[in-house]
């Protein structure tokens, strides 16, 4: 990979076997999420050895860490899906602006986010669901997490940048790297210094600002990497229309997310701090299941989005049903396997309260049931997001989490209590499965009608 020339790398994405391919851009990717979701557990694990409290400020905190993702993300991948195609049409111009662009105001956009966090700690921890017991705790972890904000969110935007060239193996390096030291720093500041949630908030903060330093160098001494440059910061509305426009679905994927945690952690304080840690453990354990077909999709994305401005329709239906094939096996795999030990993965992290491991394990079982059903779900938001299909893509990446799970969370709990929460999100799955399903069939059938563009 590091070898290639951008023609060599454009055909390898237009003409190379998708089984071959796919596999290829998507194995770093997947070690990056795997990496950045093991130390996002890792926090919850060490963390939740403090106690009860410690472990419902993780899960709080790491809503607002999801909202600086989704900006993050749209920006990212908003600039990455045009840099992809500007790519695969020849004109790198273009996608040395776009690249650029995304990363100056990737930046800034985390300065006003760092200060707004930390002039509003108190507010804000107690709107994230922090109860009288947790906001302490909530307000030590969030601290370092909103000094660190421009250089998170540039580190996710330079990844994406490197993923949608083609490039994940870069950015590879810079992920793994940093999710290994927070690995290492956090019992380290967290026991070893008696830094507690402060500790781990500061591995991280630390960590990503190893993985921005990682990053950055990749993108600008790299020959085949596209450099950030100031002289190509260059934004006008035309630019961040576009950025909106493909990165909007991200940003209502992951933002809706955050919004619908927000709200899990409220609903759930009604119970005590043992539902809202059992229900965080929960979602951090089925988001690493989850993390290696986002990023088996977002090996997919690079390829879809060449394909697609190259105008080779037929190779992107056929790069689509692979990685559903593929993802659907590996989720049933995984969840078959994570069912058996449901009541042990939870006792991992929280052995000592057996309220958190019952209310935990019933949750986890009930949404490991419907995991299988994100194979689909998963490439049909990335599908429809690297071929420009905004609105559509838009109505997948939100109705999970907003259309279907928020409702939920209003309605449920009213009528059975805490086992409503715990329904909620395994019948959110169903129901966006059956939507992208009616979404994508459609657009494959367009795609199938379209003759294949021949090559000049």
């Amino acid at each position: 990979m590091k070898s290639m020339t951008s023609s060599q790398r454009s055909e390898m994405m237009l003409n190379a076997p998708i089984r071959q391919v796919i596999p290829k851009m998507a194995v770093p990717t997947i070690i990056s999420m795997l990496i950045t979701n093991i130390y996002n557990m890792a926090d919850t694990f060490f963390v939740s050895q403090i106690g009860t409290s410690a472990s419902g400020a993780v899960g709080v905190i790491f809503s607002a860490m999801a909202i600086i993702q989704a900006i993050s993300f749209m920006i990212g991948m908003g600039c990455g899906t045009n840099i992809s195609q500007a790519l695969g049409a020849g004109d790198e111009e273009r996608a040395n602006r776009f690249a650029s662009t995304a990363f100056f105001t990737a930046f800034l956009t985390g300065i006003v986010i760092a200060f707004l966090g930390l002039t509003n700690i108190d507010r804000i921890v107690r709107f994230l669901g922090s109860t009288e017991t947790i906001a302490p705790y909530a307000k030590d972890y969030a601290t370092y997490i909103f000094y660190a904000a421009p250089f998170m969110m540039c580190s996710f935007v330079m990844n994406n940048l490197l993923r949608y060239e083609g490039l994940a193996m870069y950015g590879m390096v810079g992920i793994t790297t940093g999710g290994i030291l927070n690995m290492v720093l956090d019992p380290l500041f967290i026991f070893g210094l008696g830094l507690g949630t402060a500790g781990a908030a500061i591995a991280t903060a630390l960590s990503q600002c190893v993985s921005f330093g990682i990053l950055l160098t990749m993108c600008n001494t790299k020959p085949d990497a596209i450099s950030i440059r100031p002289s190509n910061f260059r934004p006008s509305l035309s630019i961040y229309g576009r950025i909106i426009y493909n990165g909007f679905p991200s940003l209502g994927r992951q933002g809706i997310a955050s919004i619908a945690t927000i709200l899990l952690n409220n609903t759930a304080g009604a119970y005590g701090d043992a539902a809202i840690a059992a229900m965080s453990i929960v979602s951090r354990f089925i988001l690493f299941i989850n993390s290696s077909v986002i990023g088996f999709g977002q090996g997919f994305q690079p390829v879809c989005g060449f394909c697609y401005g190259a105008g080779k329709y037929s190779r992107v239906r056929e790069a689509f049903w692979f990685c559903v094939k593929v993802t659907t096996v590996l989720l049933i795999a995984l969840g078959g396997v994570s069912l058996l030990l449901s009541q042990q993965i939870v006792t991992l992290f929280r052995r000592d309260d057996p309220l958190v491991i019952e209310i935990g394990t019933l949750a986890l079982r009930l949404q490991l049931c419907t995991i299988p059903l994100w194979g689909f779900i998963t490439m049909s938001n990335m599908f429809t997001q690297s071929i420009g299909y905004g609105v559509r893509a838009t109505i997948i990446s939100i109705s999970r989490q907003g259309i279907f799970l928020i409702p939920s969370l209003l309605i449920l709990p009213r009528l059975f209590g805490l086992r409503g929460i715990q329904i909620a999100p395994p019948l959110s799955d169903a129901l966006t499965f059956l939507l992208s399903f009616a979404i994508v069939w459609g657009i494959l059938g367009q795609l199938k009608r379209m003759p294949d563009k021949q090559p000049s």
